[in-house]
């Protein structure tokens, strides 16, 4: 089970909820177990750093044109950089246009500086006058995601309405929301067994792979190889109430 689901390391600790054994403290029940208890190893356990500064990803959020006489010319896109590095002098691309440009300038905190990485919230300022909107991502020109309509995406459902091929719905990666449809289910998975199995519909806290097609080209990464940009919200078109989460694989 561990493999698949591409576990790299697994600690093992036998416990009781009911008596409490190994949770808090040592338990007498479990002579043979020389180990820590649960809450020594959550409190004690090296955690990764989960950020990756190779893929640079910057969800546009705003875009800042105060047209003042102070600040005439300024056009500014603001937003939080999810993964890598970017520096003054930068090839990029936006997408999904696909339009290309340079970083003229960053901000941080009002102040300009030569690069800024993530998890940093910046303005990028371009060359060019670019038409950049809210969900657009800039990306470096030598290092592009993907761009598709069709996608294969692991979700939990959340909804109390079953999802059904067919469905519609707002699906959301970072800044960026799009239109989608349900295509085809192509399993349930038993997150007990991890068996797969077939279904018509989708019930509450139940686990499937789904197929589904957006309206316009997203561009994203497979969540595996960068998690920033890798997973989505399914959004309700009427109540826009998160209905499932994804990952795209």
């Amino acid at each position: 089970m561990a493999q698949q689901l591409s576990l790299n390391s697994v600690t093992y600790i036998p416990i009781s909820a009911l008596d409490g054994d190994n949770i808090v403290d040592r338990s007498d029940n479990l002579p043979w177990y020389d180990g820590k208890t649960l809450l020594d190893h959550f409190e004690t356990v090296e955690l990764e750093n989960t950020v990756n500064l190779d893929k640079a990803r910057f969800p546009v959020q705003y875009v800042i044109r105060p047209q003042s006489e102070e600040y005439h010319d300024y056009r500014g896109y603001a937003g939080k950089i999810t993964s890598g590095i970017y520096r003054v002098g930068d090839a990029v691309t936006v997408l999904p246009a696909g339009t290309e440009s340079k970083i003229s300038a960053i901000e941080v905190g009002q102040a300009e500086v030569q690069e800024a990485f993530a998890p940093q919230s910046v303005v990028l300022h371009l060359q060019d006058n670019v038409d950049i909107s809210r969900g657009d991502l800039i990306v470096k020109s030598d290092d592009l995601p993907k761009l598709e309509q069709e996608l294969e995406v692991l979700v939990c459902w959340m909804g109390e309405k079953p999802l059904k091929v067919g469905a519609k719905y707002l699906i959301q990666n970072n800044t960026t929301q799009v239109k989608a449809v349900i295509r085809s289910i192509e399993y349930k998975l038993d997150v007990n067994t991890l068996e797969k199995q077939e279904v018509e519909q989708v019930s509450l806290n139940e686990i499937v792979k789904l197929k589904l097609k957006t309206a316009k080209p997203l561009a994203y990464d497979a969540y595996k190889e960068l998690s920033s940009n890798g997973g989505i919200i399914f959004i309700d078109e009427t109540s826009f109430v998160t209905v499932g989460a994804g990952l795209i694989q």
